[in-house]
């Protein structure tokens, strides 16, 4: 049998375009033979490291990206839901300090705080991840406090001590750090927005940005793309 490869997903649940990218790996993890590891960044620090500008800046590309949202809630088969303010969830919902660079830093803090805890294991960190992508792009609430971070992880399957634990230790050096980190790995495979999907072929990084990329990804890999919901198409063939 082949050594697996090993795929990283780089993503912030602030972006909803990550969460179709992070569902559609998750689905494939049993399909290809892939290694999967998720990696929780911080979005707003990929923006200013790359001199990105985001889409919801530019009118006609906002306007483009609310249908095609919908579009992709139901061809990915993830529940995406227009917030009540769009432009609000995207650009201040998950901000911290009220600084617009640095939404979503607190959840991503606190799911790198999740992942810290878990050494080495992915379960819980998929769970609050998709707990907190389902808070800010399906239910419309918020994910910057302390209590709104705590709901998501029960949620997910946490147990209140695993809350407790992951709520003292998101706001430490060391996860600040490690956040820090994954994102500067992120900008050194090139990432300039999310999901980054980085595939690690023959000993060599190749790097895929957005939702859009898995056919090519999976030709580029040696394995075969059976459309964003793999379990469904298989049992049509």
């Amino acid at each position: 049998m082949t050594s697996k490869k090993v795929i990283e997903v780089f993503y912030d649940v602030v972006s909803p375009y990550s969460w179709l990218g992070f569902e559609v790996m998750c689905r494939y993890r049993h399909v290809w033979n892939i290694e999967l590891k998720l990696r929780p960044a911080f979005l707003g620090g990929i923006m200013q490291g790359a001199g990105n500008k985001p889409p919801g800046l530019v009118p006609n590309k906002f306007m483009y990206m609310m249908k095609d949202l919908t579009r992709s809630s139901e061809y990915f088969g993830v529940p995406l839901q227009k917030p009540s303010d769009p432009f609000e969830a995207m650009f201040q919902k998950g901000t911290y300090e009220q600084h617009p660079r640095l939404r979503s830093l607190s959840a991503m803090r606190f799911v790198t705080a999740v992942q810290e805890r878990e050494k080495g294991g992915d379960k819980q960190v998929e769970q609050v991840s998709r707990e907190l992508w389902r808070r800010i792009w399906t239910e419309d609430k918020d994910i910057t406090e302390p209590a709104s971070l705590a709901e998501a992880a029960m949620k997910a399957g946490l147990s209140d001590s695993d809350i407790e634990e992951a709520l003292k230790l998101y706001t430490s050096k060391e996860i600040k750090d490690k956040l820090k980190n994954a994102t500067q790995d992120a900008l050194n495979h090139g990432a300039f927005g999310f999901p980054m999907v980085v595939c690690h072929i023959n000993g060599k990084p190749e790097m895929f940005f957005g939702s859009d990329r898995f056919e090519l990804m999976a030709h580029c890999i040696g394995e075969k793309w059976l459309g964003p919901q793999p379990n469904k198409s298989a049992a049509k063939l």
